[in-house]
């Protein structure tokens, strides 16, 4: 579709998030772990130019994540 090739979007998917001061950042070392505030299970946020439009399941296969959508929302949901 040459029509929309060049179209940019910001693509946002979010595993969790959490709240950390500064200076614990800065005090972390490489492989450092960072607490999110979701389980395992928990779907991943998917975000398109700031609107959450679907959600979905990270899916690990050696050293290779991908995300499989698992629920696109409704508009305005």
């Amino acid at each position: 579709m040459p029509a929309i090739d060049d179209i940019e979007i910001e693509l946002t998917i979010a595993l969790g998030s959490t709240h950390l001061p500064v200076r614990e950042i800065l005090g972390m070392s490489r492989g450092a772990m960072i607490p999110l505030d979701c389980g395992q299970d928990d779907p991943s946020l998917i975000f398109v130019n700031g609107h959450m439009v679907a959600k979905g399941q990270i899916l690990v296969d050696e050293d290779r994540m991908s995300l499989e959508i698992t629920e696109v929302l409704k508009r305005g949901g």
